[in-house]
């Protein structure tokens, strides 16, 4: 027989008009007892209201944004009584539709004995599950583990990490390693070292960089092991708010989840129209080191394609950059950027600023390749041509929409502070919610996506994410830069440092870099912070937390910082800034 069940909101606690921040189920689908209905959100922590008994939702009654109290209607459950019969225990309003109903329900209950996946329950259920292994989603995945959740991690690589670890971040930064080994080996004989002629093992140097990799990789692997986590390897796809089918080596899985995290991440933009060929590669061409091109074109003065220039570059390739704007690292400061240019004009073949390519012929020689531009060069030929045009979000590809999830025309899912996107309980990180497209912003962003499900109080409140180009010299900055002050009318001064006053950075040979700190004209905070030369990515850490604490420039002056080192470069700038510095001559105004 079956019956209907009013669903009212149990004994909270003291609490009254809580806000409900989130609807867990939708009408037909079928619940057992205990399944969360619905969360609400009080000012202490968010809490799951479980189904009383086992049934069929026939009827929701509340709504995301209703305040509701201990007594308030929530849902209706079709529920199966002690025998099975179908008797119309119906309510006094619309009688025949309800006994319709209920002899529908009746037959959906005797016959369902496991649910079916796209009822909303998979072959495997996880209280969280998070789409994509990166450093943004194992963080995630890690840490709701941590806090006590059911978790399924799904990569679609053979091994954890996602592309930052597996062909991005990582392999890229062992290969740099070693193109610094053999820039310093050459440069050495400045100071009267000369080495012969290095060999370059390219079978060896690769199994090196693999060997990272796997080392990384498989560590990630047994922390997922410790912390019980569940990996699915294969690429996921959404088919209902609450189920990721993923097609694996072995067949279609299925998987539902109260909580699903996206860390889907983002893929190598494409120019369209270029001709396919073996020799035009993307950054995990580059990184695969199938050879040294003898001449090599880099299409995009990005970070990624300047990374895998100075990497060629040492290996002996000649090599070519064209960049569509004015300037390499656009994002970058240009007084930044310019020890990086004139150290890359002195190496490099040319540098083709504000030129584009506009086609590439493929023959058995090479790949000729036409430029456009006011001044563009004629018709060059290479044997390779790297494309390192930037990165696009993978929203496009996971079928969010089958799920509810608003995804724009670019790809890009937007959320809100607590990493929730416009379906309550389905949040996104890293590269696929928008730039910057960094892996420590996802590894920070999945923290808070699996503190906030798990119900801490936590929110996005970064004031800055840092940015690091591993060239030679390294550029970094953070905060404000010059170019962004001006844009929005910021009244700031500067303090610049230049490294040809450290004793560290002349001991080092790598006096080329300076030490830039932005401030408030009338209260000294500061605002940003730049730096290009030797190990810049380690410096700038110390004024991402200034500006998080909101440092001053006494309070970073006053600062001791160890003797020599290129870290006091930093506190030379906010001496500059203070007019108390001693390691410079400054004239009094």
């Amino acid at each position: 027989m079956t019956q209907f069940t009013k669903v009212t909101l149990p004994d909270i606690g003291d609490f009254q008009e809580v806000p409900v921040v989130e609807i867990l189920v939708n009408p037909g689908d079928e619940v057992e007892q205990e399944t969360p209905l619905l969360v609400l959100e009080t000012d202490k922590a968010t809490l799951e209201v479980p189904a009383p008994q086992a049934g069929i939702v026939r009827e929701l009654h509340v709504k995301v944004g209703d305040k509701i109290s201990q007594g308030s209607l929530i849902v209706t459950l079709a529920t199966k009584g002690a025998d099975n019969q179908v008797a119309p225990t119906l309510s006094t309003d619309a009688a025949g539709a309800d006994m319709q109903l209920a002899a529908n329900t009746d037959k959906v209950l005797a016959s369902v004995k496991t649910p079916a996946p796209v009822a909303g329950r998979g072959e495997i259920h996880a209280e969280v599950v998070v789409l994509g292994a990166g450093p943004g989603g194992y963080t995630a995945a890690f840490r709701a583990a941590d806090l006590g959740k059911q978790v399924v991690l799904i990569e679609r690589y053979s091994t954890l990490g996602g592309v930052c670890l597996n062909v991005g971040c990582i392999p890229s930064k062992a290969l740099l390693h070693a193109a610094k080994t053999l820039t310093e080996a050459k440069e050495a004989d400045l100071y009267g070292v000369r080495f012969s002629q290095p060999e370059i093992d390219i079978s060896k140097l690769r199994a090196w960089k693999e060997a990272v990799v796997s080392k990384l990789t498989k560590g990630l692997s047994t922390l997922a092991r410790q912390r019980k986590v569940t990996v699915l390897h294969g690429t996921g796809k959404f088919v209902h708010p609450h189920l990721i089918e993923i097609t694996t080596a072995e067949g279609i899985k299925t998987v539902s989840f109260d909580h699903c995290i996206i860390a889907a991440g983002s893929s190598v933009a494409r120019i369209p129209g270029l001709s396919e060929d073996d020799r035009i590669i993307d950054s995990t061409g580059a990184l695969a080191l199938a050879g040294i091109p003898e001449r090599m074109l880099i299409l995009g003065g990005g970070i990624i394609g300047l990374e895998m220039a100075t990497v060629y570059h040492a290996l002996g390739s000649k090599i070519s950059i064209v960049e569509r704007m004015a300037q390499l690292i656009p994002g970058a400061d240009a007084d930044l950027v310019k020890p990086l240019y004139k150290k890359l004009n002195a190496g490099c073949e040319a540098i083709y600023l504000n030129i584009s390519v506009s086609r590439i012929e493929s023959d058995k020689e090479g790949l000729q390749v036409f430029f456009e531009g006011e001044q563009a060069p004629e018709p060059q030929r290479y044997d390779r041509v790297l494309v390192a045009v930037g990165r696009k979000p993978n929203g496009k590809q996971i079928n969010a929409e089958a799920a509810g999830v608003h995804v724009d025309e670019r790809g890009f899912i937007t959320v809100d502070k607590q990493m929730r996107t416009n379906v309550a309980h389905i949040f996104a990180i890293g590269d696929i919610v928008g730039n910057p497209m960094l892996a420590h912003k996802a590894s920070h962003e999945g923290k808070i996506a699996a503190e906030a499900i798990a119900g801490h109080k936590v929110a996005f409140d970064a004031r800055t994410i840092p940015s690091v180009a591993y060239t030679d010299p390294e550029i970094a900055w953070m905060g404000l830069t010059e170019t962004e002050a001006r844009k929005q009318g910021v009244a700031y001064e500067k303090a610049v440092f230049p490294w040809a006053a450290s004793g560290r950075a002349i001991t080092m040979a790598r006096e080329e870099g300076m030490t830039k700190l932005l401030f408030d004209k009338d209260t000294k905070r500061i605002l940003g912070a730049g730096m290009v030369g030797s190990h810049a990515g380690e410096l700038i850490a110390e004024t991402v937390l200034a500006l998080e604490m909101g440092a001053d420039m006494q309070d970073i002056g006053l600062t001791i910082h160890p003797h020599p080192t290129l870290s006091e470069t930093v506190l030379f700038a906010a001496e500059l800034a203070e007019g108390t510095i001693t390691d410079l001559y400054m004239p009094k105004k």
